[in-house]
């Protein structure tokens, strides 16, 4: 039974962020839902950080976005989320009496749950993309984004088990700028997009049916405006 409610917990958690990002369409929500965190300063090891990831990013696979740079982002950006519920589980081993603490970080696994199977539909559905648009080396884009993705495991998984807010905010800047990137690839090739189309058993699957890959990439550039400011709303539970 426990395990069913469980099941339509997370089956209701996904229907609210599918209702929030078709919402986040409307260019007024969107710029009034990403105002809520625009001015929140980091601290400065998750600057750090960051500034590190986003810096080896773009010498690795240049400033603009591309299907191959949207590829690597989308392997390293599903990595907190699996760190966080391996760090909850290893924090609730420890105060598993303590009732109070077990709720919070159960809350925190149902979260990153939601967010870990969001990122993977996007690495998944971007790649089957990007096969047909350009020529992926394994070493650049295979080799490369998973060694990153190693290390931010363990970045966002030391963080969070010293000050989870270090994680968070790891995190709130990397989707910044996955959200950044969606947001200028629509504005200079919105119009080829909308031309293109888009099949995917995966994103059937998950339960999304965008008409071409303009809808796609506009659904996607949500899904991470919406990772940014659960990081922060997250943290401050």
């Amino acid at each position: 039974m426990c395990v069913i409610l469980h099941f339509m917990e997370l089956v209701r958690g996904n229907e609210e962020l599918e209702n929030l990002n078709k919402e986040l369409n409307d260019k007024a929500r969107l710029h009034d839902y990403k105002a809520v965190h625009d001015g929140y300063r980091c601290a400065l090891l998750p600057r750090m950080l960051g500034g590190f990831l986003v810096g080896c990013g773009n010498l690795f696979y240049g400033r603009e976005p591309s299907y191959l740079k949207f590829r690597a982002v989308e392997v390293i950006a599903r990595v907190p989320y699996h760190s966080w519920s391996s760090a909850a589980y290893t924090l609730l081993t420890v105060f598993y009496k303590n009732e109070a603490r077990a709720l919070k970080l159960a809350g925190i696994t149902k979260f990153a749950r939601l967010s870990q199977d969001n990122e993977t539909m996007h690495v998944v559905v971007i790649s089957h993309l990007a096969a047909d648009e350009e020529r992926p080396r394994f070493l650049l884009h295979t080799a490369v984004p998973m060694f990153f993705a190693f290390f931010y495991f363990w970045w966002s998984y030391a963080l969070y088990l010293l000050n989870p807010r270090y994680s968070y905010e790891l995190n709130f800047l990397f989707e910044q700028h996955a959200f950044e990137q969606y947001s200028k690839f629509l504005e200079v090739s919105g119009e080829k997009l909308k031309h293109k189309k888009i099949e995917s058993g995966f994103l059937s699957w998950y339960g999304r049916h965008p008409a071409n890959q303009y809808e796609f990439f506009r659904s996607v550039r949500n899904d991470e405006l919406i990772h940014r400011n659960s990081s922060i709303s997250e943290m401050q539970k």
